[in-house]
């Protein structure tokens, strides 16, 4: 998997914008790079750092992020231009996946890895 075992949010927020892609979300854009990723970045991230899968509701649907150690973690905050209201309402893998698909999936969680193991 990795080369080090430890991960930082940090490290995983930098892999996510070097891998983030029309590969990984059908609304992704140059201008907004985190548009439409966060239910298989919530996937990607809950596979690396383990945590909750949490949803709150927002103007376009469901909106995917993780707890980590108590802690809120929203990599795709920034495709939002209002404020996001977090309900922290639990949620899982299915739900996530929902918001995905297999091959969005795979190719995120290989370019992240690919990433991460560069550093």
């Amino acid at each position: 998997m990795l080369q080090q075992d430890i991960v930082t949010i940090e490290q995983i927020m930098n892999a996510l914008l070097h891998s983030w892609s029309i590969e990984s979300s059908s609304k992704w854009t140059i201008d907004n790079p985190a548009k439409g990723q966060c239910g298989v970045t919530a996937l990607v991230v809950h596979d690396l750092l383990q945590g909750e899968i949490r949803k709150t509701e927002t103007a376009g649907g469901w909106h995917f992020y993780n707890i980590i150690d108590g802690k809120r973690y929203d990599l795709t905050a920034s495709q939002f231009s209002e404020e996001i209201v977090y309900k922290d309402i639990p949620s899982n893998r299915e739900e996530a996946f929902a918001d995905t698909n297999e091959r969005q999936y795979n190719y995120l969680k290989q370019s992240v890895l690919y990433v991460l193991n560069q550093r």
